[in-house]
């Protein structure tokens, strides 16, 4: 890390404004150009249980929220009794003196209690402290209280001047405490003087759609993919995209298909359970031939499983989306850039393509908060349509001047003509058909005709693993341990890898991103100089394992999974590293021990 690597976490119960105090605190970071990530430990309710938000910044990129914690909020008891016996030397706690007792803390914690009803007397509401403990923390992280005064100014303005007068008081107040009775960290957080921008997962993911030309977006509310629909609903009028809340996940992806067989480009998202609702119109889809791009943001299963926790655990359910076999594209981004950059290419291949379009983020990653160079958001992105009739210059194959929709070709791809272009009037259907559309089991299953046609369509994944780029090692070639990810879990990993060179052990990393169709002789190739490979994922079966076996016989050495609705933290992964090479273990699954 940098010159500065610190870690805030602030506790409490729903319904006590944690995420107020925790995105203020997010932009005055971005803005003196820190790298932040945010990561929100929650329950699915509207008030009460615990809820746990950790925010770590440095002046370098920071690849996790890591494993330690410098500063702790704790807004109420019940974060003081479960994360105070976690601090360790250097760090400090604040809280709220008038209502929280601290335990008994380490050696070197520093215990900074305030009183609310002495800093802010006569001022109502339970919120007060929020502002007081972030006033506070700013000032024990060395930064100056205008920075404060003019975000409370611009984050309260349409409350009126006398609400932001109230705020500003009480954070003048705050911090002053601070400075008089607290002793700040050793090194004040710096000014890179380079701006960065702040956005979650979902709002990458959405505004990538707007820079790949979405102009229908549908969604049924589901976590943790609701922050896309948020997005496209609050920006859809200004951009031209339409945005509909549809009654279930059904209609969802049949009202995308419709939109994207009508000639736009259509995206929905959802989560495992809604994605399981969609999985037969994705396979009409691709017997359609409509290219359709469709998100499922993970969270842990079964069933309505842990709604707002997350996982890796919905692989197999994509990789099996619909009956029979067909052509689709599944990409898992690894980093939130990733989740804007995908969208664009996935519907070019898409179009390309003609096929579905699956993206497999998950809950970690979607709704984390990341700082990101704002020359990564770049909205001037190559579109391809693909064949499509009408478009530069293609004017489609046509046998005896009949336009045959569905022409068998070498590649599998045949121009598409959008219903209503004149002279390409044909026929789509969800049945096995012919080149033009007409249905082969009415009178009698042309058995040539079937595989002539399903072979097709097949072959299309051979020209889209020709556009899609190989994974590539990430480290030393010579490492005695590979460690092998796919999706989220790459930040995480190579947080690891430099926690276990310090501890003298070399690692590298290969994190698969594009699934199907997979690079699988490259990965054969990669994994064929491995000494110890081991592979690292959020769910409890393996399912990345299982996948990677199936494609090119690899059988990992160790493994490490973690499936209790919470992220891998670094250490996770040096201790499972160094279980599987003492040979005490060959699947690690390592405990979370922070009570959220």
């Amino acid at each position: 890390m940098g010159t500065v690597d610190l870690a805030i976490a602030i506790g409490g119960a729903a319904g006590q404004g944690i995420a107020t105090p925790g995105n203020i605190l997010a932009r005055i970071l971005v803005r003196r150009g820190l790298h932040v990530n945010v990561y929100d430990a929650y329950q699915s309710i509207i008030r009460g249980g615990h809820i746990f938000l950790t925010l770590r910044t440095s002046d370098e990129p920071i690849l996790s929220h890591g494993d330690k914690l410098d500063l702790l909020v704790a807004l109420n008891q019940d974060t003081m009794n479960r994360h105070l016996r976690l601090m360790g030397a250097g760090s400090a706690v604040l809280f709220n003196a008038d209502r929280i007792k601290p335990g008994e803390a380490a050696v070197g914690v520093q215990l900074c209690p305030f009183s609310v009803k002495k800093l802010a007397p006569g001022v109502k509401g339970d919120l007060v402290q929020n502002t007081i403990a972030l006033a506070a923390s700013l000032r024990l992280m060395g930064v100056d209280f205008t920075i404060l005064e003019e975000t409370l100014a611009g984050h309260f303005r349409s409350k009126g001047s006398a609400v932001i007068s109230e705020n500003v008081g009480v954070a003048r107040a705050g911090y002053d405490y601070a400075n008089d009775h607290f002793r700040p960290f050793p090194t004040p957080l710096p000014d890179t003087g380079k701006p960065l921008a702040f956005l979650d997962g979902n709002t990458a993911l959405a505004m990538g759609g707007a820079a790949a030309g979405v102009r229908f977006y549908c969604a049924y509310p589901m976590s943790p993919s609701t922050g896309v629909l948020h997005w496209m609903a609050a920006h859809g009028r200004q951009l031209g995209i339409m945005v509909r809340q549809v009654e279930d996940e059904i209609s969802v992806i049949n009202m995308a298909i419709g939109a994207a067989h009508a000639g736009t480009r259509a995206m929905c998202a959802t989560s495992g359970g809604g994605f399981a609702l969609m999985t037969e119109a994705l396979g009409a889809a691709a017997m359609m031939e409509v290219p359709v791009v469709c998100i499922d943001v993970q969270r842990a299963g079964p069933a309505t499983g842990v709604p707002t926790k997350t996982e890796q655990g919905d692989l197999w359910q994509a990789l099996g989306a619909g009956q029979g076999d067909y052509p689709r594209i599944i990409v898992a981004p690894t980093t939130v850039e990733d989740c804007f950059h995908v969208v664009p290419e996935l519907f070019n291949l898409a179009e390309r393509f003609q096929c579905p379009g699956i993206i497999l983020s998950d809950l970690l990653l979607s709704e984390g908060r990341f700082s990101i160079d704002p020359a990564e958001l770049d909205f001037t992105v190559p579109i391809d349509r693909g064949e499509l009739i009408g478009l530069n210059g293609t004017d489609g194959h046509s046998a005896n001047g009949e336009y045959k929709r569905y022409e068998i070709t070498p590649s599998g791809v045949s121009p598409r003509a959008i219903p209503g272009t004149e002279g390409y009037v044909h026929v789509v259907a969800t049945d096995e058909h012919d080149e033009d559309g007409v249905l082969i089991s009415d009178e009698f299953t042309n058995p040539i005709k079937r595989q002539a046609m399903h072979e097709k369509r097949m072959r299309k994944m051979d020209g889209v693993l020709q556009r899609i780029e190989a994974p590539k090692l990430f480290g030393p070639v010579d490492a005695p341990v590979t460690l092998i990810g796919w999706g989220s879990t790459r930040g995480v990993i190579r947080e690891a890898m430099q926690q276990l060179a310090a501890q003298g052990i070399t690692a590298n990393n290969l994190q698969v991103k594009w699934l199907v169709p997979l690079h699988a002789e490259a990965i054969i190739d990669i994994v064929g100089q491995a000494k110890t490979t081991i592979i690292v994922e959020n769910n409890y079966s393996g399912q990345f394992a299982r996948y990677l076996r199936s494609e090119t016989s690899i059988v990992a050495d160790g493994h490490i999974r973690k499936y209790d609705g919470e992220p891998f933290m670094p250490h996770h992964i040096v201790e499972g590293v160094r279980a599987v090479l003492a040979g005490t273990a060959k699947q690690y699954v390592p405990v979370h021990e922070i009570a959220v």
